[in-house]
C-alpha cells in the first residue's frame, strides 16, 4: 500500500508499572490519526486503572490517584478506540511496551488486539544511527521538536507523530513510498538499504 494512502494512528500509553505482566494497567491514552500528515482526528483521555499508582509512577507521568478516580475505564473507552485504529497503522515510540499494555486491557475486556501493522520510531530511530540518544525527549530536541509535556500520552504522541514524518520524509526521498518498504527499514541498518538499492 502506497504511504500516502495509509492511516496512522500514533498512540500512545501512561501506565501504573512498567508491564502489564507485573499487574500494570493504562491510565491514560492518546491517539492522533493522520494521512499524508495531515490529522484527521484526535483523542486523549485519563482512564481510571481500578487500582492504586505507586508514587515512584507519579512521579514519572504525574498523573495522580486523584485525576482518574472519576475516569473512565478502558472498557468504557473501548468502542471509540476501536473506531480509531480502524483501517490504521499504529506508529508508537518504543511500540512493543504500548501494544503489550493494550493487548493486555483487550484481553481483560475479553477481547483480542487485531492485528494491526505497527511502526516503531524507536526502532526506526536507532536503525538510522542518527541520535545520540534514542529516547523520545531526546531525539525531539536534536529535532527542534517541542517536548513540554514529555510523559503525558498526548504531548508523546504528537513528539512521535512529528519524529514518524521527519523519517517519513528522509525515507521518501531514497525510495520508500509503500508500508512494506518501511516496515522493512525497522529491522535492517537504513545505510545498508540505500547502499542496496
Amino acid at each position: 500500500m502506497q504511504l500516502s494512502e495509509v492511516k496512522f494512528a500514533c498512540l500512545d500509553t501512561e501506565t501504573t508499572g512498567l508491564s502489564p505482566e507485573g499487574g500494570g494497567k493504562i491510565c491514560e491514552v492518546a491517539l492522533s490519526v493522520s494521512r499524508g500528515g495531515r490529522v484527521l482526528e484526535e483523542f486523549s483521555t485519563l482512564l481510571n486503572p481500578g487500582m492504586p499508582m505507586h508514587p515512584d509512577v507519579i512521579a514519572i507521568h504525574g498523573i495522580t490517584n486523584e485525576m482518574v478516580a472519576k475516569a473512565p475505564s478502558f472498557a468504557d473507552i473501548l468502542p471509540k478506540l476501536l473506531s480509531l485504529l480502524d483501517d490504521c497503522v499504529i506508529v508508537a515510540h518504543n511500540a512493543d511496551f504500548d501494544v503489550n499494555f493494550l493487548k493486555s486491557e483487550f484481553a481483560q475486556c475479553g477481547m483480542h488486539l487485531p492485528p494491526y501493522p505497527v511502526v516503531d520510531t524507536l526502532k526506526l530511530a536507532r536503525k538510522s544511527g542518527k541520535f545520540a540518544k534514542n529516547n523520545l525527549g531526546c531525539i525531539a530536541a536534536e529535532l527542534g521538536i517541542n517536548s513540554q509535556g514529555w510523559h503525558r500520552a498526548m504531548a508523546d504522541t504528537k513528539m512521535a507523530e512529528q519524529i514518524f514524518y521527519y523519517f517519513l520524509t528522509i525515507l521518501s526521498k531514497h525510495g520508500v513510498t509503500t508500508l512494506e518498504q518501511l516496515q522493512k527499514f525497522q529491522y535492517t541498518r537504513w545505510k545498508d538499504l540505500m547502499c542496496s538499492k
